[in-house]
């Protein structure tokens, strides 16, 4: 787990509209998402968590399926 943010994923969410999971893995410039193992899925890629800009293109992608933390402030 991040010491910064912390990234969660509502994969029912994001299995409801076929190639998003794939949209999600192009979109973030710091590889934070891998395609899951079940199909229309994405998984964390922890070790990349921190590495996150904030810069919200998964959210956008995907505002209700994504939620970005801040463990700060």
């Amino acid at each position: 787990m991040g010491m910064f943010i912390r990234v969660d994923v509502d994969n029912s969410i994001v299995a409801k509209t076929p190639g998003l999971a794939e949209k999600l893995v192009e979109v973030c410039p710091v590889k934070i998402f891998a395609l899951g193992k079940k199909a229309g899925a994405v998984a964390v890629v922890e070790e990349n968590v921190d590495e996150c800009t904030l810069c919200d293109l998964c959210m956008q992608a995907c505002p209700q399926g994504i939620r970005v933390i801040k463990l700060y402030e």
